[in-house]
């Protein structure tokens, strides 16, 4: 690789104005088009539920299934004798001898086929061992997990050329660290105002700008980087993905960030400046690279809620033994019935979440199905309820929930860090698509049938000879549509008996609920859709109830579907039906509230409220208030340009 030249100038290169149109057309383009496989979310908002295609529950075959017990084994072993969360939690900092360890046990090549050293694990075992080690520490699961889910792996897996992957694949799969650089000070969900540029000089592309976030990226070896290619003769630009290495001259890492929780994440900013990458590093075609992050992360948002199950798990273990022990008013504090429904809700739950994350990565393991909107489901209702679960922990430990592990350890009590992952689990509401922003990407898949076929009537570009033709097609599509939203097996006292069998409680009630209820949201959507036509994008309230209760009722599909495949293969069928019946009964009074959410709330004078909030009508309120903030602009200069700043970068060797 060459050095930087000084007197290559891409300083000229201006940064993007974009308006709100044009924003939304890039990640419209970016996003994938058409449905070329049968998706059981997609047609669960459709008002079709299609139980077929998740029942009988998929399974793995019997030699996946036995390399991925043997490797969890092997892992298993090296967290409980290797790993010291509570000294990763104490220096911040994962020790490098675990990273070094971790790499030989090939933990950094999970999800890397075989034949470049890597493990080969299905999708299914590589969430369980994210789930372990999560446990063990959850930066090491965000370590793990963002080199392989959403590092320089995947992508290359599924867009690389062979001479891509005979290069990198081998050096991830055992020695090298990745990390994704997307995100930038000024950029978050909205990359049509990404500025990081990438200008083509002979063989190579040049880049400039500033990544914020990067996870890994401290550490990181090889990168993936998404920059913009401007639109010149010959090139048709846009957002495009790179692989770039991270000892690259020009490359500094300016900063490792510290956050509330994930103390050992090594998490940076990083500065490009006149950083020259070979052409042949460019994964995929110019103007590519969004659509390449989002189709990377159709499976790689499922390492998230899996983890998020692992910290279920360890929630209802330590909940379990200190209710037992805790006596309160002459009997054990689980006893006492406010005490008892947070334990419910923290056991039902992680048994219904396992089921959707197990489901949804064999589902990916198959390929039989599009599970883009079961992926994005598991990452926001896993990252949501898993926070709760973790809270109500806190709750139930009291004053001890608040205290820190080494406090407790202190004063000759068990060292419980029920605070820590409190603090870890925050971060996933956040992480890989904010709650917000997984509200309105999964409303958009879930409406896109609708869109496809009555998009034009809406769109003001449109000419009015093409909205006449969207109106025919789009009344040609409704009159089959709607009639079937009337009726359904969700009405008929013996659809889905199977799942009621003799001996155990009644699910197939449950799952009558969700048919019922499937093609009540597709009618709710589709009188939203008739009554605010083009607004409809603007009522994100609306769109985020829809999609929690889509949400829901595949939780609850996934949940029934699990039982019922535990109670053939004899394992806990009957405790498993349990539970599964209880995590229905609470998620069928959240479906409900959420419906009456849709058209009883608050958001038209919500609206007015932040409008005068903005315009200072309330100031009055802040007066008295101390602001410990301190000095400095609200977002960092992000200016391209060579950094004034030490390298930070510390490559694990």
């Amino acid at each position: 690789m060459s050095a930087p030249s000084d007197s290559f100038d891409t300083a000229q290169v201006p940064e993007p104005k974009v308006s709100e149109r044009e924003a939304r057309q890039v990640a419209e383009a970016a996003r994938e088009q058409g449905w070329r496989k049968p998706s059981f979310a997609k047609e669960l908002f459709l008002g079709r539920f299609r139980l077929d295609l998740i029942h009988p529950h998929p399974a793995p075959p019997a030699e996946d299934v036995r390399r991925g017990e043997a490797f969890l084994a092997t892992l298993r072993e090296f967290c409980e004798t290797r790993i010291d969360g509570a000294q990763i939690e104490r220096e911040a900092r994962i020790p490098d001898e675990v990273v070094d360890g971790l790499k030989e046990l090939g933990a950094f090549g999970m999800k890397i086929d075989r034949k470049y050293g890597g493990l080969g694990l299905t999708q299914v075992y590589y969430n369980k061992a994210l789930a372990l080690v999560g446990m063990a520490n959850a930066s090491i699961g965000a370590l793990l997990s963002a080199h392989q889910s959403i590092g320089v792996p995947q992508p290359l897996k599924m867009f690389g050329t062979q001479e891509q992957k005979d290069a990198f694949l081998p050096r991830l799969a055992r020695t090298d660290i990745s990390a994704f650089l997307l995100t930038e000070p000024d950029v978050g969900s909205d990359p049509a105002r990404l500025a990081t540029t990438a200008v083509r000089d002979g063989d190579d592309y040049v880049l400039d700008g500033v990544k914020l976030w990067t996870t890994n990226g401290v550490v990181a070896d090889l990168l993936v980087v998404m920059a913009r290619v401007p639109k010149s003769e010959g090139h048709k630009g846009g957002i495009t993905a790179f692989v770039v290495e991270a000892d690259s001259p020009g490359i500094t890492v300016e900063n490792r960030n510290a956050f509330m929780g994930l103390r050992g994440l090594e998490n940076g900013v990083t500065r490009f400046h006149q950083v020259r990458v070979p052409a042949a590093n460019r994964i995929g075609p110019e103007g590519a690279g969004l659509k390449i992050a989002l189709t990377t992360l159709n499976t790689g948002r499922l390492s998230l809620p899996a983890m998020c199950v692992g910290a279920g798990k360890w929630c209802l273990k330590i909940a379990r033994e200190w209710t037992a022990a805790r006596e309160q008013w002459g009997k054990p504090v689980a006893h006492h019935e406010a005490v008892g429904e947070k334990i419910s809700f923290i056991a039902a739950t992680t048994f219904a979440l396992e089921a959707v994350v197990d489901l949804a990565s064999q589902m990916a393991d198959e390929d039989r199905n599009d599970i883009r909107i079961e992926a994005a489901l598991a990452k926001l209702y896993g990252s949501e309820m898993g926070w709760l679960m973790a809270d109500e922990l806190v709750q139930i430990r009291g004053g001890r929930g608040f205290e820190t592990a080494d406090s407790l350890a202190a004063r000759g009590e068990r060292a419980v860090p029920a605070e820590q992952v409190l603090r870890d689990m925050r971060i996933n509401r956040i992480f890989e698509g904010s709650t917000e922003i997984m509200h309105l990407l999964i409303a958009r898949e879930a409406v896109d049938a609708h869109l496809a076929v009555a998009g034009d009537i809406i769109d003001p570009e449109k000419t009015l000879s093409d909205k006449a033709k969207a109106g025919a097609q789009a009344g040609a599509f409704y009159a089959r549509w709607l009639p079937k939203l009337v009726a359904g097996a969700g009405q008929l006292p013996n659809s889905y008996a199977e799942f009621h069998p003799k001996g155990h409680l009644d699910l197939s009630a449950h799952l009558r609920y969700v048919e019922r209820t499937s093609r009540k949201l597709a009618r709710s959507t589709f009188y939203a859709m008739s009554r605010w036509q083009g607004r409809m994008e603007t009522k994100q309230g609306f769109l985020g109830r829809i999609v929690d209760i889509g949400a829901e009722l595949f939780a609850m599909s996934a949940a029934c579907v699990r039982a019922e495949m535990l109670r053939t293969q004899g394992e806990h069928g009957r405790e498993a039906y349990q539970l599964a019946d209880v995590f229905c009964r609470q998620s069928r009074i959240r479906v409900e509230e959420l419906f009456t959410r849709l058209w009883s709330n608050t958001d038209d004078v919500d609206r007015k409220v932040v409008n005068g909030v903005l315009a200072g009508t309330y100031t009055w309120l802040e007066e008295g208030v101390i602001d410990p903030s301190g000095d400095g602009p609200w977002i960092a200069d992000a200016t391209p340009g060579p950094s004034e700043r030490d390298n930070v970068r510390r490559p694990i060797r």
